[in-house]
């Protein structure tokens, strides 16, 4: 399990700011939480991510509610819910990338288009239904999306990847976006022929250890 430590809490911060370099995020948009002995830590509510700094990263517990010192951000059900039904993860990305973005605003599931979509576990990558923001209601779909899954799209919101690592989480999370942007490329010419099953069960028998290493962004 990882350590709650300055540079701990300080890759939280560098992944935030690579998300917002490489276009997946932007302003204070997004969150990141990662799984420490005795809680998690997430990112703060509202601090743009160009001033945020170690200090400011809350600790909150695995369940229940934060501290009432505490600001963390508005999305700390869902990172606590998913952490608490995947005890194989560890790391939790939420961010609005656009491609992803506008498929989630379709309320459409992003399909097997590319046998790179295997990387999540499974033949597709779900879309949940719509709740507020920071909501019981959008945890628990969250939770639920990402049971048999290692991300998904939130309805009109935006995406979420999840990781064994914090690295792996912020990779899915590049992944997902190319797959939505390769998704909806490939609808403006014509009509994309789904991957089958069987296809995919292939790849997913191949993808063992396949990803990122545990390397910075």
């Amino acid at each position: 399990m990882t350590q709650d430590t300055t540079a701990t809490r300080q890759s939280i911060i560098d992944g935030c700011l690579w998300m917002e370099r490489v276009g997946l995020n932007q302003g204070t948009s997004g969150n990141i939480s990662v799984r420490v002995e005795s809680g998690l830590l997430i990112t703060p509510s509202a601090v743009p991510y160009a001033k945020m700094t170690p200090a400011m990263i809350c600790k909150i517990p695995l369940h229940g509610p934060p501290a009432a010192d505490q600001q963390p951000s508005t999305e700390w059900q869902f990172h606590q819910s998913v952490l608490q039904a995947r005890p194989d993860v560890d790391a939790v990305v939420h961010a609005h990338p656009a491609n992803a973005t506008a498929i989630a605003i379709q309320r459409r599931s992003i399909a097997a288009v590319h046998y790179m979509v295997a990387a999540f576990g499974g033949s597709n990558v779900p879309c949940t239904g719509y709740a507020l923001f920071g909501s019981d209601a959008l945890s628990v779909m969250v939770a639920d999306a990402v049971k048999h899954r290692h991300g998904c799209l939130l309805a009109n919101h935006g995406a979420l990847t999840v990781g064994d690592t914090l690295d792996r989480a912020l990779w899915r999370m590049q992944e997902l976006e190319n797959l939505a942007r390769v998704m909806l490329l490939a609808e403006q010419s014509g009509t994309p022929v789904i991957l089958s099953d069987a296809d995919i069960a292939e790849t997913l028998a191949s993808f063992q250890g396949y990803g990122v290493r545990n390397t910075d962004p």
